[in-house]
Protein backbone atom coordinates (compact mmCIF):
# COMPACT_ATOMS: atom_id res chain seq x y z
CA UNK A 1 0.00 0.00 0.00
CA UNK A 2 1.45 3.37 -0.80
CA UNK A 3 -0.21 6.78 -2.21
CA UNK A 4 2.58 9.54 -2.88
CA UNK A 5 0.30 11.71 -5.75
CA UNK A 6 -3.34 12.48 -7.10
CA UNK A 7 -2.52 11.48 -10.40
CA UNK A 8 0.45 8.66 -10.43
CA UNK A 9 -0.48 5.21 -12.44
CA UNK A 10 -3.69 3.73 -9.68
CA UNK A 11 -3.40 0.09 -9.17
CA UNK A 12 -5.70 -0.76 -6.31
CA UNK A 13 -8.63 1.08 -5.19
CA UNK A 14 -11.54 0.95 -2.45
CA UNK A 15 -14.95 1.44 -3.52
CA UNK A 16 -18.20 0.50 -2.20
CA UNK A 17 -21.10 -1.05 -4.40
CA UNK A 18 -24.11 0.51 -3.20
CA UNK A 19 -26.98 -1.62 -1.80
CA UNK A 20 -29.29 -1.82 0.34
CA UNK A 21 -28.80 0.93 2.26
CA UNK A 22 -29.67 3.61 0.06
CA UNK A 23 -33.06 1.13 -0.58
CA UNK A 24 -33.74 2.68 2.80
CA UNK A 25 -33.89 6.19 1.94
CA UNK A 26 -37.27 8.12 1.70
CA UNK A 27 -37.90 11.57 1.46
CA UNK A 28 -38.70 11.27 5.47
CA UNK A 29 -35.35 10.48 6.61
CA UNK A 30 -32.58 11.16 3.49
CA UNK A 31 -32.00 14.69 5.57
CA UNK A 32 -31.14 13.22 8.55
CA UNK A 33 -29.22 10.95 6.67
CA UNK A 34 -27.75 13.18 4.69
CA UNK A 35 -28.72 12.33 1.21
CA UNK A 36 -29.33 14.54 -1.15
CA UNK A 37 -31.52 12.59 -3.67
CA UNK A 38 -33.71 9.38 -3.48
CA UNK A 39 -31.49 7.13 -6.13
CA UNK A 40 -33.06 4.75 -8.26
CA UNK A 41 -30.75 1.88 -6.70
CA UNK A 42 -30.55 -0.68 -9.65
CA UNK A 43 -29.39 1.89 -12.03
CA UNK A 44 -27.05 3.59 -9.27
CA UNK A 45 -25.68 -0.35 -8.76
CA UNK A 46 -25.50 -0.66 -12.24
CA UNK A 47 -23.79 2.90 -12.91
CA UNK A 48 -21.30 1.89 -10.19
CA UNK A 49 -20.34 -1.73 -11.87
CA UNK A 50 -19.52 0.47 -14.75
CA UNK A 51 -17.32 2.83 -12.85
CA UNK A 52 -15.50 -0.50 -11.14
CA UNK A 53 -15.40 -2.18 -14.95
CA UNK A 54 -13.61 0.51 -16.42
CA UNK A 55 -10.95 0.89 -13.27
CA UNK A 56 -10.74 -2.72 -14.03
CA UNK A 57 -9.71 -2.13 -17.38
CA UNK A 58 -7.24 -0.15 -16.78
CA UNK A 59 -5.29 -2.16 -15.03
CA UNK A 60 -7.01 -1.50 -11.89
CA UNK A 61 -7.35 -3.96 -8.77
CA UNK A 62 -10.94 -3.22 -7.14
CA UNK A 63 -11.20 -4.05 -3.63
CA UNK A 64 -14.85 -3.76 -2.25
CA UNK A 65 -15.57 -2.76 1.32
CA UNK A 66 -18.60 -4.80 1.79
CA UNK A 67 -16.83 -7.74 1.25
CA UNK A 68 -13.76 -6.55 3.19
CA UNK A 69 -16.04 -6.36 5.87
CA UNK A 70 -17.47 -9.46 5.75
CA UNK A 71 -13.90 -10.95 5.89
CA UNK A 72 -12.80 -8.76 8.68
CA UNK A 73 -15.80 -9.63 10.92
CA UNK A 74 -14.54 -13.46 10.51
CA UNK A 75 -12.05 -12.47 13.11
CA UNK A 76 -13.64 -12.93 16.31
CA UNK A 77 -11.93 -9.44 17.77
CA UNK A 78 -13.48 -7.46 15.32
CA UNK A 79 -16.63 -8.82 15.23
CA UNK A 80 -16.75 -8.30 18.97
CA UNK A 81 -15.73 -4.74 18.85
CA UNK A 82 -17.91 -3.38 16.12
CA UNK A 83 -21.15 -5.06 17.50
CA UNK A 84 -20.34 -3.85 20.85
CA UNK A 85 -20.41 -0.20 19.12
CA UNK A 86 -23.39 -0.64 17.50
CA UNK A 87 -24.65 -1.64 20.90
CA UNK A 88 -23.66 1.41 22.74
CA UNK A 89 -25.80 3.55 21.37
CA UNK A 90 -27.87 5.12 23.91
CA UNK A 91 -31.11 5.59 21.76
CA UNK A 92 -31.65 1.63 22.51
CA UNK A 93 -32.48 1.28 25.95
CA UNK A 94 -31.83 -1.99 27.89
CA UNK A 95 -34.48 -4.02 26.18
CA UNK A 96 -33.74 -3.29 23.02
CA UNK A 97 -30.47 -3.24 23.32
CA UNK A 98 -30.64 -7.10 24.98
CA UNK A 99 -32.87 -7.73 21.69
CA UNK A 100 -30.45 -6.53 18.85
CA UNK A 101 -27.54 -8.28 21.02
CA UNK A 102 -29.36 -11.81 19.80
CA UNK A 103 -30.10 -10.58 16.53
CA UNK A 104 -26.64 -9.59 15.57
CA UNK A 105 -25.20 -12.24 17.48
CA UNK A 106 -27.23 -14.75 15.07
CA UNK A 107 -26.02 -13.71 12.05
CA UNK A 108 -22.87 -14.96 10.07
CA UNK A 109 -20.39 -12.75 9.21
CA UNK A 110 -21.98 -11.98 5.57
CA UNK A 111 -25.22 -11.10 6.91
CA UNK A 112 -23.49 -8.89 10.01
CA UNK A 113 -21.86 -7.31 7.46
CA UNK A 114 -25.25 -6.35 5.34
CA UNK A 115 -26.89 -4.66 8.63
CA UNK A 116 -23.59 -3.00 10.01
CA UNK A 117 -24.10 -1.28 6.08
CA UNK A 118 -27.50 -1.26 5.45
CA UNK A 119 -28.84 -0.87 9.19
CA UNK A 120 -31.63 -2.91 10.85
CA UNK A 121 -35.31 -1.74 10.93
CA UNK A 122 -37.74 -1.74 12.86
CA UNK A 123 -39.88 -4.89 11.89
CA UNK A 124 -36.50 -6.93 11.58
CA UNK A 125 -35.79 -7.41 15.13
CA UNK A 126 -38.61 -8.35 17.94
CA UNK A 127 -37.09 -8.17 21.69
CA UNK A 128 -38.03 -10.13 24.16
CA UNK A 129 -38.92 -9.19 27.78
CA UNK A 130 -40.08 -5.42 26.53
CA UNK A 131 -38.99 -2.56 25.59
CA UNK A 132 -40.76 0.88 25.70
CA UNK A 133 -38.29 2.11 23.22
CA UNK A 134 -39.18 -0.48 20.29
CA UNK A 135 -42.79 -0.09 21.29
CA UNK A 136 -42.73 3.66 20.80
CA UNK A 137 -40.45 3.88 17.52
CA UNK A 138 -42.57 4.22 14.45
CA UNK A 139 -43.08 1.32 11.89
CA UNK A 140 -40.77 2.82 9.34
CA UNK A 141 -37.64 3.82 12.20
CA UNK A 142 -34.81 1.93 11.82
CA UNK A 143 -33.06 0.50 15.04
CA UNK A 144 -29.76 0.33 13.85
CA UNK A 145 -29.10 3.55 11.23
CA UNK A 146 -28.28 3.13 7.81
CA UNK A 147 -25.23 4.11 5.84
CA UNK A 148 -25.97 5.32 2.23
CA UNK A 149 -23.38 7.79 2.40
CA UNK A 150 -20.55 4.74 2.69
CA UNK A 151 -20.86 5.03 -0.83
CA UNK A 152 -18.23 7.49 -0.36
CA UNK A 153 -15.42 5.72 0.54
CA UNK A 154 -12.86 8.73 0.33
CA UNK A 155 -13.98 10.23 3.06
CA UNK A 156 -13.70 7.76 6.03
CA UNK A 157 -9.60 6.77 4.94
CA UNK A 158 -7.01 8.35 2.74
CA UNK A 159 -3.82 6.79 2.55
CA UNK A 160 -0.72 9.07 3.05
CA UNK A 161 2.72 7.19 1.20
CA UNK A 162 2.71 3.77 3.27
CA UNK A 163 0.42 5.06 6.19
CA UNK A 164 -3.91 5.24 6.33
CA UNK A 165 -5.29 8.15 7.65
CA UNK A 166 -8.52 6.41 9.03
CA UNK A 167 -10.36 9.91 9.56
CA UNK A 168 -12.96 11.87 11.77
CA UNK A 169 -16.24 12.84 10.33
CA UNK A 170 -17.97 15.42 11.94
CA UNK A 171 -21.68 14.63 11.25
CA UNK A 172 -23.28 11.92 13.68
CA UNK A 173 -24.97 10.02 10.96
CA UNK A 174 -21.95 9.29 9.17
CA UNK A 175 -19.38 8.42 12.34
CA UNK A 176 -20.15 4.55 11.86
CA UNK A 177 -18.75 4.54 8.46
CA UNK A 178 -15.15 5.29 10.14
CA UNK A 179 -15.34 2.36 12.89
CA UNK A 180 -15.86 0.30 10.19
CA UNK A 181 -13.05 1.15 8.20
CA UNK A 182 -11.15 1.36 11.26
CA UNK A 183 -11.66 -2.27 11.83
CA UNK A 184 -11.14 -3.39 8.58
CA UNK A 185 -7.56 -1.45 8.18
CA UNK A 186 -6.82 -2.98 12.02
CA UNK A 187 -7.92 -6.96 11.12
CA UNK A 188 -8.33 -7.95 7.72
CA UNK A 189 -5.63 -9.83 6.55
CA UNK A 190 -4.91 -7.56 3.11
CA UNK A 191 -3.37 -4.64 5.48
CA UNK A 192 -2.07 -6.65 7.79
CA UNK A 193 0.99 -4.11 10.02
CA UNK A 194 -0.42 -0.72 7.95
CA UNK A 195 0.27 1.73 10.40
CA UNK A 196 -2.20 4.45 11.08
CA UNK A 197 -1.81 8.32 10.48
CA UNK A 198 -5.19 9.09 11.92
CA UNK A 199 -7.94 7.33 13.82
CA UNK A 200 -11.55 7.98 14.64
CA UNK A 201 -11.27 9.47 18.08
CA UNK A 202 -9.27 13.14 17.10
CA UNK A 203 -10.10 15.77 15.63
CA UNK A 204 -12.53 15.93 12.86
CA UNK A 205 -10.84 15.70 9.62
CA UNK A 206 -12.68 14.45 6.15
CA UNK A 207 -11.06 12.58 3.43
CA UNK A 208 -12.47 14.56 0.88
CA UNK A 209 -10.52 17.28 2.56
CA UNK A 210 -7.29 16.05 1.88
CA UNK A 211 -5.21 15.87 -1.56
CA UNK A 212 -1.92 14.57 -1.79
CA UNK A 213 -0.32 17.48 -4.39
CA UNK A 214 3.00 15.80 -4.38
CA UNK A 215 5.22 13.33 -3.02
CA UNK A 216 5.47 16.18 0.17
CA UNK A 217 2.79 18.40 0.06
CA UNK A 218 -0.44 17.78 1.38
CA UNK A 219 -3.70 20.06 1.54
CA UNK A 220 -6.10 19.86 3.68
CA UNK A 221 -9.43 21.83 4.91
CA UNK A 222 -11.11 20.79 8.25
CA UNK A 223 -14.35 21.33 10.01
CA UNK A 224 -12.48 22.38 13.11
CA UNK A 225 -9.26 24.24 12.62
CA UNK A 226 -7.69 21.65 15.65
CA UNK A 227 -8.03 18.54 12.75
CA UNK A 228 -5.97 20.35 10.23
CA UNK A 229 -3.52 21.22 12.87
CA UNK A 230 -3.37 17.77 13.89
CA UNK A 231 -3.26 16.16 10.88
CA UNK A 232 -0.38 18.45 9.65
CA UNK A 233 1.89 17.91 13.11
CA UNK A 234 1.26 13.92 12.27
CA UNK A 235 2.74 14.26 8.80
CA UNK A 236 5.08 16.58 9.29
CA UNK A 237 6.63 14.47 12.51
CA UNK A 238 5.95 11.05 10.25
CA UNK A 239 8.38 13.03 7.50
CA UNK A 240 5.06 12.09 5.57
CA UNK A 241 5.37 15.82 3.65
CA UNK A 242 7.64 18.66 4.38
CA UNK A 243 4.32 21.24 4.17
CA UNK A 244 0.97 20.72 4.53
CA UNK A 245 -1.39 23.44 3.50
CA UNK A 246 -4.05 24.17 5.59
CA UNK A 247 -7.60 25.17 3.19
CA UNK A 248 -10.57 27.21 4.46
CA UNK A 249 -13.40 26.38 2.20
CA UNK A 250 -16.87 27.25 3.02
CA UNK A 251 -19.24 24.53 4.27
CA UNK A 252 -21.84 24.41 1.99
CA UNK A 253 -23.42 21.06 0.01
CA UNK A 254 -22.30 22.31 -3.23
CA UNK A 255 -18.64 23.09 -1.77
CA UNK A 256 -18.66 20.46 0.94
CA UNK A 257 -15.16 19.20 0.70
CA UNK A 258 -11.57 20.73 -0.77
CA UNK A 259 -12.28 17.49 -3.81
CA UNK A 260 -15.72 19.16 -4.43
CA UNK A 261 -13.81 22.46 -5.89
CA UNK A 262 -10.41 21.09 -7.09
CA UNK A 263 -9.08 17.90 -8.33
CA UNK A 264 -5.90 17.07 -9.53
CA UNK A 265 -5.50 15.76 -13.63
CA UNK A 266 -1.56 16.05 -13.94
CA UNK A 267 1.09 16.46 -11.84
CA UNK A 268 0.78 19.95 -12.34
CA UNK A 269 -2.88 20.44 -13.68
CA UNK A 270 -6.27 20.90 -11.58
CA UNK A 271 -9.70 21.08 -12.41
CA UNK A 272 -10.83 24.00 -10.35
CA UNK A 273 -14.39 25.75 -10.21
CA UNK A 274 -14.05 29.30 -11.60
CA UNK A 275 -15.91 30.84 -8.23
CA UNK A 276 -13.32 30.23 -6.16
CA UNK A 277 -10.07 29.61 -8.23
CA UNK A 278 -9.19 33.65 -7.24
CA UNK A 279 -10.33 33.52 -3.40
CA UNK A 280 -9.33 30.43 -2.25
CA UNK A 281 -6.66 31.15 0.19
CA UNK A 282 -4.23 28.42 2.36
CA UNK A 283 -2.00 28.88 5.59
CA UNK A 284 1.36 27.43 5.25
CA UNK A 285 2.62 24.55 7.59
CA UNK A 286 5.87 23.38 8.05
CA UNK A 287 8.69 22.43 11.11
CA UNK A 288 9.54 25.83 13.15
CA UNK A 289 13.81 25.59 14.03
CA UNK A 290 12.62 23.71 16.71
CA UNK A 291 11.83 20.62 15.16
CA UNK A 292 12.41 18.28 17.59
CA UNK A 293 10.38 20.28 20.00
CA UNK A 294 7.83 19.83 17.68
CA UNK A 295 6.82 23.56 17.34
CA UNK A 296 5.28 24.26 14.15
CA UNK A 297 5.80 27.44 11.53
CA UNK A 298 2.46 28.41 9.98
CA UNK A 299 3.15 31.33 7.56
CA UNK A 300 0.22 33.73 7.05
CA UNK A 301 -2.85 33.25 4.20
CA UNK A 302 -1.73 33.31 0.34
CA UNK A 303 -3.63 32.36 -2.70
CA UNK A 304 -4.38 28.49 -2.87
CA UNK A 305 -2.82 28.16 -6.14
CA UNK A 306 0.52 30.43 -5.32
CA UNK A 307 1.36 28.76 -1.99
CA UNK A 308 0.59 24.92 -4.00
CA UNK A 309 3.15 25.80 -6.25
CA UNK A 310 5.61 26.83 -4.23
CA UNK A 311 5.14 24.03 -2.19
CA UNK A 312 5.46 21.72 -5.00
CA UNK A 313 8.73 23.57 -6.37
CA UNK A 314 6.63 24.33 -9.64
CA UNK A 315 6.37 27.56 -11.72
CA UNK A 316 2.67 27.42 -11.48
CA UNK A 317 -0.22 24.81 -11.21
CA UNK A 318 -2.06 24.78 -14.44
CA UNK A 319 -6.12 25.37 -13.69
CA UNK A 320 -8.48 23.68 -16.08
CA UNK A 321 -12.14 25.25 -15.03
CA UNK A 322 -15.27 23.58 -14.47
CA UNK A 323 -17.64 24.99 -17.33
CA UNK A 324 -17.48 27.21 -19.66
CA UNK A 325 -19.26 30.11 -18.38
CA UNK A 326 -20.73 31.22 -15.13
CA UNK A 327 -24.44 29.71 -15.11
CA UNK A 328 -23.05 26.38 -16.78
CA UNK A 329 -19.92 26.41 -14.12
CA UNK A 330 -21.73 26.50 -11.00
CA UNK A 331 -24.41 23.73 -12.94
CA UNK A 332 -21.61 21.28 -13.32
CA UNK A 333 -20.02 21.96 -9.56
CA UNK A 334 -23.47 20.98 -8.56
CA UNK A 335 -22.85 17.61 -10.62
CA UNK A 336 -19.46 16.94 -9.41
CA UNK A 337 -17.74 18.19 -12.64
CA UNK A 338 -14.39 19.07 -11.42
CA UNK A 339 -14.82 15.63 -8.43
CA UNK A 340 -12.13 13.35 -11.04
CA UNK A 341 -10.19 10.25 -10.03
CA UNK A 342 -7.02 10.40 -11.92
CA UNK A 343 -5.55 6.54 -13.08
CA UNK A 344 -2.53 8.38 -14.40
CA UNK A 345 -1.34 11.62 -15.12
CA UNK A 346 -3.42 13.04 -17.94
CA UNK A 347 -6.19 10.23 -17.36
CA UNK A 348 -9.51 11.04 -15.62
CA UNK A 349 -12.60 9.41 -14.82
CA UNK A 350 -15.40 11.51 -14.81
CA UNK A 351 -18.88 12.16 -14.93
CA UNK A 352 -20.40 11.89 -18.82
CA UNK A 353 -23.02 14.53 -17.85
CA UNK A 354 -20.36 17.34 -17.38
CA UNK A 355 -20.21 17.73 -20.69
CA UNK A 356 -17.91 21.37 -21.11
CA UNK A 357 -15.78 20.71 -18.15
CA UNK A 358 -15.05 17.72 -19.99
CA UNK A 359 -14.35 19.41 -23.19
CA UNK A 360 -12.13 21.83 -21.21
CA UNK A 361 -10.25 18.64 -20.00
CA UNK A 362 -9.68 17.36 -23.30
CA UNK A 363 -9.03 20.80 -24.75
CA UNK A 364 -6.01 20.82 -22.42
CA UNK A 365 -5.15 17.07 -23.30
CA UNK A 366 -6.44 15.50 -20.08
CA UNK A 367 -8.17 12.21 -21.53
CA UNK A 368 -11.61 11.82 -20.06
CA UNK A 369 -12.86 7.97 -19.05
CA UNK A 370 -16.73 9.08 -18.71
CA UNK A 371 -19.06 7.27 -16.90
CA UNK A 372 -22.92 7.29 -16.35
CA UNK A 373 -23.71 9.29 -12.88
CA UNK A 374 -27.42 10.48 -12.74
CA UNK A 375 -28.07 8.02 -9.77
CA UNK A 376 -24.51 7.72 -8.18
CA UNK A 377 -24.01 11.64 -7.93
CA UNK A 378 -27.67 12.13 -6.47
CA UNK A 379 -26.01 11.97 -2.99
CA UNK A 380 -23.16 14.66 -4.35
CA UNK A 381 -20.68 13.39 -4.76
CA UNK A 382 -18.32 12.16 -8.03
CA UNK A 383 -15.74 9.73 -8.82
CA UNK A 384 -13.01 10.98 -6.47
CA UNK A 385 -15.55 11.05 -3.56
CA UNK A 386 -16.44 7.18 -3.96
CA UNK A 387 -13.01 5.93 -4.51
CA UNK A 388 -10.19 5.40 -1.92
CA UNK A 389 -6.68 4.74 -3.42
CA UNK A 390 -4.68 2.30 -2.09
CA UNK A 391 -1.49 1.68 -4.02
CA UNK A 392 -0.41 3.90 -6.48
CA UNK A 393 2.84 3.68 -8.45
CA UNK A 394 5.27 6.42 -6.98
CA UNK A 395 5.26 9.61 -8.71
CA UNK A 396 8.20 9.72 -11.21
CA UNK A 397 10.05 12.55 -10.40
Amino acid sequence: MYVDSEVSRLRTVLLHRPGKELARLTPRNSGSLLFDGIPWVGRAQDEHDQFAEALRSRGVEVLHLDTLLAETLAVPAAREELTAGVLADARLGDGLRAGVADYLADQDPERLAEVLVAGLAHEEVKPGGGSLVYEMLERNDFVIDPLPNLLFTRDSSVWVRDRVAVTSLAMPARRRETTLTHAVYRYHPRFAGSELLYEPALEHVEGGDVLVLAPSVLATVSYTHAGAERLARRVLTAGLAHTVLAVPIAQERATMHLDTVCTMVDSDAVVMYPNVADTLQAWTITFGQDQDQGQLSVRPPRPFLEAAAEAMGIERLRVIDTGLDPVTAEREQWDDGNNTLAIAPRLCVAYERNVETNAQLEHADIEVVRIQGSELGSGRGGPRCMSCPVLRDPLAG
